[in-house]
């Protein structure tokens, strides 16, 4: 008799480490505040400090070794309002972390935007939100 694996909790941060990741790489400079801002955020939605450097790297190899965002957002997709807004939130923070946001990651966001199932209205009042806090 086979068994299916059973479904493990950090198996979905990893994929939404990926796709965090992945905002933080698109600009090709992933910096250590980014990192910084990306655990901080999935601590957040239900990691353990004891298991982040794990989902992390696990996260980095699997945007890596991905051609497609899809395989990442079906995990933020399915989560909760509150924690998909984090999420998003976070992507926003990642972005302008470096003060500004350039083509790629805008056209990024715009992507997620549909792939997520987010309200284009409420996607740019999280923009304007973090662009506020993070430029003053």
């Amino acid at each position: 008799m086979f068994f299916k694996k059973e479904k493990n909790k950090n198996d979905d941060l990893i994929k939404v480490a990926a796709l965090l990741i992945h905002a933080a790489k698109i600009d090709e400079n992933f910096s250590i505040n980014e990192e910084k801002i990306i655990k901080k955020a999935l601590l957040e939605i239900g990691a353990d400090n004891e298991n982040i450097e794990m989902i992390l790297t696990y996260g980095k190899k699997a945007e890596e070794n991905s051609n497609q965002i899809l395989d990442f957002t079906k995990e933020v997709k399915n989560m909760n309002e509150q924690n998909k807004i984090k999420i998003v939130e976070t992507l926003w923070r990642v972005i302008y972390s470096n003060n500004e946001a350039d083509i790629y990651e805008t056209n990024l966001m715009r992507r997620l935007t549909g792939l997520l199932y987010i309200d284009s209205k409420l996607m740019g009042d999280i923009k304007e939100k973090i662009k506020k806090e993070i430029l003053k």
